[in-house]
């Protein structure tokens, strides 16, 4: 076997057991790695309880980490979601992904819950169970010392998750997080503090030769593409390269997604980040676009969703807050998205703006399951429903939004509805098509076509996170390439249509997993805001509201195309002609 190690650790923190399984080829054939080979583990158990100690928490490499292939240092993580009741993964940058195939793992299943404070040492097949007793409520900043100067790479969660927080995330290496859906809640509902891993083997490659020529294919797309490599491109100013594109476009969400342009926003972008902070350049494993941006102070930039969720969102202009507001939220181990979405909602139920030191304030009362924190910690749909106010919840299926209003771009309204893990602008990505006209530019304002285009956008990007390589390098390349990588490194021909059918088959997945849990029609929707209030429009641009009929026949269009019922279930027929096993 190439690519594969053919290999899953199995560690049940309960009777504190260590198992290994090699997995039939047809699996591997069917679902690849990442969150294709995570979702196909998860199916049997999606049923349970997040917190049931049966209920898995899945590592998994694809089959192009630890190679030379082009952005290959990621890894899915995925269980059940505390947050929304969906399936929750993510997908995790750096390099824990490396380090774990290296070690001879294509994956590692934790099922159970461990009796103390746990962490779990593994050096290639070496797994030690550690008593972490000492380690509780230690922060990630904290891990991050602890572990400085070790060769290998680490995961960990921080007091957000041990307090209950149901957006707290897993943080890997101190900085890269398996954030949205609540996986760190997961983590600590199993008494794990932390996983630390050391690789030293090397992935046996089919064809190096053809490896290589894929690589140059890549390459030089990606120089081409000025999205990523030009001079106002991600490359060079990270994500923040996108804040002055929303602004722009007048689709910037602003006062918890009242307003869509921030008047401020010219001097609160990734160039202002780039004067104050000097950041340099830094990438995961198998990265040369190097996105994250860190100081000479070790200060992590904020991603964009950050950015403007501690600026627009909550009506504030001084970008050190977001500085001190990120690193809070990755030292506590919660999602920035989520946490900035949640002040927000409780800025507009309180009706007052918040201050900056009142936002560190509640940061810190979140992490720590205290005082208001307490109740904001469980996310802004159950906060607001608990207090009357339901329509202030900027969310779907309880998953706070994203920084891209859906009134600017209706491919992204459709997207935001549709995705299997609540309000995720990453399952189709259409400001690809609708903002950066890739691969091809579509009206942003119009339903026509976009039933489609979200649909094989996800299937794209469930292959990008299965075999498991970065969405952003496909803003340059494309599956046709990343095919060519995928058969010289594992003997196994495939197309980028084939790869397509696989990715098809590993999103309708998802749909089955979440229809299982009760989610139909009714959750596949948007706040009411959107479909009653216009956006902020200027003497060239109307932000009209999101025009409901044509959204819901849309959202028919997308059940018919991708195989499900008028009321948004799986059909066994397509589950059969994707040779998925049909479970009701």
């Amino acid at each position: 076997m190439h690519g594969w190690t053919g290999k899953i650790l199995r560690i049940d923190l309960t009777k504190r057991r260590v198992d290994v399984e090699t997995p039939d080829e047809r699996v591997y054939h069917d679902f690849v790695g990442g969150k294709g080979m995570a979702g196909y583990y998860l199916a049997d158990h999606v049923t349970r309880s997040w917190n049931d100690p049966e209920m898995p928490l899945i590592f998994f490499t694809g089959p192009l980490v630890g190679t030379s292939s082009p952005t290959s240092g990621r890894m899915a993580v995925m269980s059940r979601s505390p947050l929304t009741g969906t399936v929750a993964d993510a997908s995790v940058g750096g390099k824990f992904g490396t380090e774990l195939k290296k070690a001879g793992w294509d994956g590692v299943i934790l099922t159970g819950r461990a009796e103390t404070l746990t962490g779990i040492e593994m050096e290639d097949d070496q797994i030690r169970l550690v008593d972490a007793s000492s380690l509780g409520g230690e922060s990630i900043s904290s891990m991050d010392q602890r572990f400085a100067g070790q060769a290998g790479s680490y995961a960990a969660i921080g007091p957000a998750a041990e307090n209950g927080v149901k957006f707290a995330n897993i943080l890997f290496d101190g900085h890269y997080a398996a954030g949205r859906n609540g996986l760190g809640l997961v983590c600590a509902a199993k008494n794990l503090k932390y996983i630390k891993i050391r690789g030293s083997g090397k992935i046996p490659i089919h064809d190096p030769k053809g490896l290589e020529a894929a690589r140059i294919d890549i390459f030089r797309l990606v120089a081409a593409s000025p999205v990523l490599m030009g001079e106002f491109g991600i490359s060079k100013y990270g994500t923040g390269a996108l804040y002055d594109l929303t602004a722009s476009r007048r689709m910037m969400p602003t006062d918890n997604f009242r307003k869509t342009f921030f008047e401020a926003a010219s001097g609160l972008n990734a160039h202002a980040y780039e004067k104050k902070y000097h950041p340099g350049h830094t990438g995961c494993r198998g990265c040369h676009i190097r996105c994250k941006k860190i100081s000479g102070d070790k200060e992590v930039l904020p991603e964009f969703e950050t950015m403007n969720h501690f600026t627009a969102l909550l009506g504030l202009k001084d970008i050190s807050l977001v500085m001190k507001a990120n690193g809070l939220c990755n030292d506590l181990g919660m999602d920035t998205i989520s946490a900035g979405a949640v002040l927000s909602c409780y800025s507009e139920i309180e009706g007052r703006a918040l201050l900056p030191d009142e936002i560190l304030s509640l940061l810190q009362d979140m992490g720590h399951g205290r005082g208001p924190g307490k109740e904001l910690g469980k996310g802004a749909f159950r906060y607001a429903s608990s207090v009357g106010h339901p329509e202030s919840a900027m969310t779907v299926k309880k998953l706070e939004l994203p920084a891209y209003d859906p009134r600017g771009a209706y491919g992204m309204a459709l997207g935001y509805a549709l995705s299997t893990r609540g309000g995720c602008h990453l399952r189709a990505y259409p400001i690809a098509t609708e903002l950066l006209r890739k691969p091809v530019p579509m009206d942003r304002f119009t339903f026509s076509g976009k039933a489609r285009m979200v649909k094989i956008a996800e299937d794209v990007n469930a292959m990008v996170d299965s075999l498991t390589a970065c969405k952003f390098i496909f803003l340059g390349a494309t599956l046709e390439e990343y095919a060519r990588a995928f058969s010289a490194v594992t003997g196994q021909e495939a197309s980028g249509q084939d790869l397509l059918k696989i990715g098809e088959r590993i999103y309708f997945q998802e749909r089955m997993m979440n229809s299982r849990n009760g989610f139909d029609c009714k959750d596949d929707d948007l706040p009411e805001r959107f479909f009653k209030e216009p956006g902020t429009g200027s003497p060239q641009m109307d932000i009209p509201p999101i025009p409901r009929g044509k959204f819901v026949e849309a959202r028919l269009n997308y059940y018919q195309i991708r195989g499900l019922d008028a009321n948004g279930m799986p059909l066994q027929a397509k589950a059969e002609a994707l040779n998925l096993p049909w479970k009701t």
